[in-house]
C-alpha cells in the first residue's frame, strides 16, 4: 500500500503540472510537424537565374523546359536576368541557387550541328543546391535527342573546365555552421536564465531582495556572464570543428573577427529568448522539457542542414522569424566565401534588430519578485 501512495501522488503531481502536460502530448506532434518537413528527399523551388544572351528559337526552347519543370516537378524556380555579370554576382554573393547563361550563338551552333554549350554558374557554398541544381539541368536538357545539350560547369570563370566559385568542401564541413549555432543554443540554456532558475529552485534568489539590485541590474548580469561563457565555448567549438575537418579560416583576423562578432550577437539573442521563454521558471524540470522542443523549432528550420528554399510554404514563413536563420546564413557566408559585409548586411541587420528586441522584452518581463 505505501507503494500505491507513491504512485498516486506522483502521477497526481505531474497531472497538476500543466506546462509539463502539455510539453508530454504536444512537443512530439512538433517534431513530427518541424523535423518531417525540413528534410526531404529531392530538392524543389532552388532559385535559377536564366541569362538568354542567344534570343533565338533554340535557346526559347530551353527557357521553355526550364518552365515546364518550374511548372511540374518544380526542381526551380526561373528568373530572368538581362546582364551575366550581374546575375553571376547574385549568385555569388548567395541570392540564386546557379545562374544559366545561354550564350548569343546557341542558337546557330544547334542548327549547323556543333556543340553548342551553356554557361551554369554554381553558389557551391550549399553543396546539396549546387549538386541537385547541375544533376537537373543535365537530366533535362539531355531529353533534347538530336539538339543534344552537352552542359559544362563554370563556378567563376567562363571555361570549358569544370571550376567552382568557391574552394570545394565536404559535408562534414558544410554542417560546421550548424554546429556553432548548436553550441550556442546549448550555452544558451545552460547559463543565463537557468542560474536564475536554480537560484528559485534552491530559494537562493530570496536573498536578491534585501540588495539594492534593480531587475536590469539581474538581467543584465545574468546575461553577460552568459554571454562570455557561451561566446568562447562557440569558438572552442569553431576551432575544433575547423581542426577536425581540415577548414581554413578564410579573411585571417578580420574573418576571425567578424565570425566572432556574429556569435556574440547571436548568442545574445539566444540568451534574451531563453529570459522571455522561461524567465518566470521555477524548476529546472521545465527547462528540461522545452530545451530539447526550442532546439528541434529553431534548429531545423534554419537551413543549417537542408536548404530553406525546398521547405513547404508554412515552414519557410517560420525560417523567416527563426532568429538561428539568418545567424546560420551569416556564419555560411563568413566561413565559406570570406569576410564580405556586403553579404551578410541583412542578416545582421535583422539579427541586431531581434537581439536588441529580445534583451528589451526580457528586461521588461523579468519580475523581482517570490
Amino acid at each position: 500500500m505505501r507503494f500505491w501512495a507513491i504512485f498516486k501522488r506522483d502521477i497526481k503531481k505531474f497531472i497538476r503540472n500543466p506546462i509539463v502536460l502539455v510539453i508530454t502530448l504536444l512537443f512530439p506532434i512538433g517534431y513530427l510537424l518541424i523535423v518531417g518537413n525540413s528534410i526531404q528527399g529531392s530538392l524543389k523551388h532552388l532559385p535559377l537565374a536564366v541569362v538568354d544572351l542567344d534570343r533565338g528559337p533554340k535557346g526559347q526552347r530551353v527557357i521553355e523546359l526550364l518552365l515546364a519543370i518550374e511548372a511540374s516537378p518544380k526542381t526551380w524556380r526561373v528568373y530572368r536576368e538581362e546582364d551575366p555579370q550581374a546575375a553571376i554576382e547574385a549568385t555569388r554573393r548567395g541570392f540564386y541557387a546557379g545562374a544559366l547563361i545561354i550564350p548569343s550563338d546557341y542558337s546557330r551552333k544547334v542548327v549547323r550541328g556543333e556543340r553548342a554549350d551553356l554557361g551554369l554558374f554554381l553558389d557551391n557554398v550549399n553543396i546539396f543546391s549546387a549538386d541537385s541544381l547541375y544533376n537537373g539541368l543535365r537530366a533535362a536538357l539531355s531529353g533534347f535527342q538530336q539538339e543534344y545539350i552537352p552542359i559544362r560547369q563554370e563556378l567563376g570563370r567562363i571555361e570549358v573546365q569544370e571550376e567552382n566559385l568557391y574552394p570545394v568542401f565536404d559535408y562534414d564541413q558544410f554542417i560546421i555552421p550548424g554546429i556553432i549555432i548548436m553550441g550556442i543554443f546549448l550555452g544558451s540554456i545552460t547559463t543565463g536564465v537557468f542560474g536564475l532558475i536554480m537560484d528559485r529552485f534552491l530559494g537562493i534568489h530570496e536573498a536578491y531582495f534585501v540588495t539594492p539590485l534593480e531587475k536590469k541590474d539581474i538581467v543584465g548580469g545574468l546575461i553577460a556572464s552568459g554571454l562570455f561563457i557561451t561566446t568562447v565555448i562557440s569558438l572552442i567549438i569553431f576551432a575544433l570543428c575547423s581542426l577536425i575537418t581540415g577548414l581554413p579560416l578564410k579573411g585571417g583576423l578580420w574573418g576571425l573577427v567578424a565570425i566572432t562578432g556574429i556569435i556574440a550577437l547571436a548568442t545574445l539573442g539566444h540568451l534574451g529568448l531563453m529570459f522571455i521563454i522561461l524567465g518566470r521558471a521555477g524548476h529546472p524540470r521545465i527547462v528540461g522539457a522545452f530545451a530539447s522542443f526550442l532546439n528541434v523549432i529553431l534548429f531545423f528550420p534554419s537551413g543549417a542542414i537542408y536548404p530553406i528554399h525546398s521547405f513547404p510554404p508554412w515552414l519557410r514563413a517560420f525560417s523567416a522569424i527563426d532568429p538561428e536563420t539568418y545567424a546560420v546564413a551569416a556564419l555560411k557566408s563568413l566561413i565559406f566565401r570570406g569576410p564580405d559585409l556586403r553579404v551578410i548586411w541583412s542578416d545582421l541587420l535583422i539579427l541586431c534588430l531581434f537581439t536588441g528586441l529580445a534583451l528589451i522584452i526580457a528586461t521588461i518581463a523579468f519580475k523581482r519578485t517570490l
